[in-house]
């Protein structure tokens, strides 16, 4: 009994807790799961923003990370030269430089030196370069990198710079960086041709926009860097990156036989008040090289947001819109940009189809009669009456007859044998129904009516050149075809280019497109164009010593267009065998004072281009200049230059002329310094020369009088009047002249004239 209770005692003695028992030292089950999760979830959430970053964001991280560790600086491709086909420089980029500033490198020790500082910075610039202060401020307050202050800077303002920057003790924070300026050597020639670039020298217009991708060539740049400040690194290694240059394009234009054409296009509009300018284009048929292209009015390409003297007068009246539609079309190739209705040349092109597929020959007696026009039904059903250009009909005729007389009636009475179908077939093959292709800017294609359209009205309006529409580029290139034995040459402007950069060049080559009609037919065509000439209503156009083909063109407005007025233009070729050079003149709303035939305005001035580019392309006279039978009475002007003013007096004299002299101070002492006309041209009897003694100015003041409609000796005792000479080509009244009326000219100038026969039809 005594163990049992001393148990019960000890059983009494249990402390029992009423709070539980938390071990310190333990984690529970449920938290050490919730923590291993939620590791593993970071852990797995750090890879993937490591994945994106790697893999989905790593470049562009890259790349934002290489532009705000590293300072690129961009160095300028040379643009490529554009040259004429002899090598002359059309467009060359000349040396100028751009000025740009760092402006977080433009500091002080403090803020307020700073301020002062930059200040003093942004006045400099703008004095030296005639910016607006507040806006040079700003760029040199701001935070950015690099700010442009002026680009295409000439050298005496970058030497000006360079002074004031060594006055002021300036060395970090302004750069001159070395950049290129297109410049144009000869201005206005051949201007809507070329075109011109824009301030970052990327081509606007012409060949400059059209071939951009070989002319601008790929900008190289130097690749330094700077630390967390944003400040270069001094001493850090640099990248270099060589820019590519530009390639070099030589055209197939050459400056000779453009400025040739350029000068009497530009006295033919002017005479004839053309209201919508004009436009000439030169072309070999044996390559499709276009040797010249001009369009008038022209434009300056050194500053082709100067409006040229046509449109000076209303340019400022204008709209901003208006403003800039005018500089578009001022600057627009109406040989490829314009569409025009060709007229009688177009029927070189149905006489060539007629020929080639038969129909008729040259010569068929009676093959077709002119009443004086032809009747026609319209959709309508009412009769119409399609008129001959000539109030008296030109009767029974031949072919050949048809085309020297350029006769309507007897091209519908053609068109219809030949029918719409076939004409179309070789509108097709002659290339008129598609562009050229000819590297040319701007260049549009043809308007013809479908084919299912076409009724007795329009075949008959085609026949002869009317109601279809095509660029003089594709009428010349159909006649070139039919020049070149009636193979069809693609044009070509551009012949070759030269990389820069390793000196080799690739020659665009000639491409035959198709033979359209044979080469009996061509001779066929030839020989009834040469006949235009000698017999027909071309006659305006020849050149003595040479054969000539060709046809007059003159296409008159619709009704709805009738405020565009006529179109009066001339196609001709040369020599009519081994052709070497066609030329398509064409001239938009003469006035009228001259007429508006094509054979009457534009024939003088193709006579005119050809008599001075067949000899610069040493084409063979005919005749021989022996047979000229102004030939005898003419005599070479001697070089009398570094001769005393006395003795160059007597010996002109004893030569036949006579004399004007200039000279302040004693004859028998004083050389001749200058002489007018120079030596080696070829006068008649009794021409002035006249003789400048040293010292001595140059008179140009005398006024050029118009000599249209006077014989030879009536035109000779007018410029002998006023101390000028005559050069006369032909015989009867003088139809052009090379200098136009009231040009200003030296005294002694010889004025070269042409005289031409009243036209007759042909028999």
């Amino acid at each position: 009994m005594g163990t049992q209770k001393k148990k019960k005692k000890s059983k009494n003695n249990v402390i029992k807790l009423k709070t539980s028992f938390e071990n310190k030292n333990l984690i529970h089950t449920t938290k050490l799961r919730t923590l291993l999760i939620t590791s593993i979830l970071i852990f797995l959430f750090l890879i993937g923003r490591i994945a994106v970053l790697q893999f989905i964001k790593g470049n562009s991280l890259k790349e934002m990370a290489y532009q705000q560790q590293a300072i690129n600086q961009i160095i300028s491709p040379k643009r490529g030269n554009i040259y004429d086909s002899t090598g002359k420089a059309l467009a060359i980029g000349a040396q100028v430089d751009t000025i740009t500033i760092n402006p977080t490198k433009i500091v002080k020790n403090n803020d307020v030196d700073t301020k002062d500082y930059k200040e003093k910075v942004a006045k400099g610039l703008s004095e030296i370069f005639s910016l607006n202060y507040e806006e040079v401020l700003e760029k040199v307050a701001s935070n950015t990198q690099v700010e442009t202050i002026i680009k295409k800077v000439e050298q005496e303002k970058v030497e000006q710079l360079k002074q004031w920057m060594e006055e002021n003790k300036i060395t970090v924070g302004i750069n001159i960086d070395e950049d290129t300026k297109r410049y144009y050597p000869y201005g206005s020639v051949a201007s809507q041709v070329i075109g011109f670039c824009g301030s970052d020298n990327q081509g606007l217009s012409g060949i400059e926009a059209k071939w951009e991708s070989v002319l601008t060539g790929t900008p190289g740049k130097i690749v330094s860097s700077k630390g967390s400040d944003q400040q270069e690194i001094p001493n850090a290694e640099e990248t270099y990156i060589s820019a590519e240059n530009g390639s070099n394009l030589t055209l197939t234009i050459d400056l000779n036989v453009q400025s040739i054409v350029e000068k009497y296009l530009k006295q033919a509009v002017e005479e004839n008040s053309c209201s919508r300018g004009g436009n000439v284009i030169a072309m070999d048929p044996k390559t499709g090289d276009i040797i010249a292209m001009a369009s008038y009015p022209d434009y300056d390409l050194n500053s082709p947001y100067t409006p040229n003297s046509t449109l000076a007068p209303i340019y400022d009246s204008l709209s901003t819109e208006k403003k800039s539609e005018a500089l578009y079309k001022m600057w627009a190739n109406k040989s490829v940009a314009e569409t025009y209705e060709p007229g009688s040349t177009f029927k070189v092109i149905t006489s060539s189809i007629a020929l080639e597929e038969n129909i008729t020959s040259t010569d068929k007696s009676g093959d077709f009669y002119c009443r004086g026009y032809e009747k026609f039904e319209d959709v309508s059903g009412s009769a119409i009456e399609i008129a001959c250009w000539r109030a008296n009909p030109h009767g029974v005729q031949t072919l050949r007859q048809a085309l020297c007389n350029s006769c309507n009636p007897a091209f519908m009475q053609l068109g219809k044998r030949i029918t719409a179908p076939t004409l179309y077939k070789y509108y097709d093959a002659f290339g008129l129904f598609d562009s050229t292709n000819s590297g040319l800017y701007g260049e549009q294609s043809s308007i013809f009516q479908n084919l299912d359209k076409v009724g007795p009205v329009e075949l008959a309006t085609m026949s002869f050149g009317q109601r279809l529409n095509i660029t003089p580029l594709q009428m010349v290139t159909a006649i070139s075809c039919v020049a070149n034995d009636g193979i069809l040459m693609k044009p070509r402007i551009v012949k070759e280019i030269t990389n820069t950069d390793t000196d080799t060049t690739t020659e665009i080559p000639t491409t035959q497109v198709r033979q359209v009609i044979s080469k009996q037919t061509a001779e066929e065509v030839k020989s009834m164009m040469k006949s235009v000439v000698t017999q027909g209503t071309g006659r305006n156009a020849a050149v003595s010593g040479y054969s000539i083909g060709g046809k007059t063109g003159t296409s008159e407005p619709t009704e709805a267009n009738a405020h565009e007025g006529y179109v009066a233009s001339y196609v001709a070729i040369s020599p009519t065998e081994d052709t070497q050079i066609v030329l398509l003149l064409t001239l938009y709303d003469p006035d009228g004072k001259n007429g508006h035939q094509g054979g009457q305005v534009a024939g003088p001035v193709v006579s005119q281009m050809l008599s001075e580019i067949l000899p610069y392309l040493r084409v063979p006279s005919d005749e021989d200049s022996s047979s000229n039978t102004n030939s005898s009475n003419y005599i070479t002007v001697p070089d009398v230059r570094n001769k005393t003013v006395a003795e160059a007096e007597k010996l002109l004299k004893s030569a036949g002329f006579t004399t004007k002299t200039y000279i302040n101070g004693d004859a028998n002492t004083l050389l001749v310094e200058n002489q007018t006309p120079k030596p080696g041209s070829s006068l008649s009897k009794n021409s002035v020369i006249v003789l400048y003694g040293q010292g001595s100015s140059i008179s140009t003041s005398v006024t050029v009088p118009d000599l249209k409609g006077m014989n030879a000796s009536e035109a000779s005792s007018t410029l002998k009047s006023k101390n000028l000479n005559i050069n006369t080509e032909g015989s009867g009244i003088v139809i052009s002249q090379d200098y136009t009326k009231d040009e200003q000219v030296q005294e002694g100038t010889i004025i070269r004239v042409t005289l031409k026969q009243n036209l007759t039809d042909a028999h």
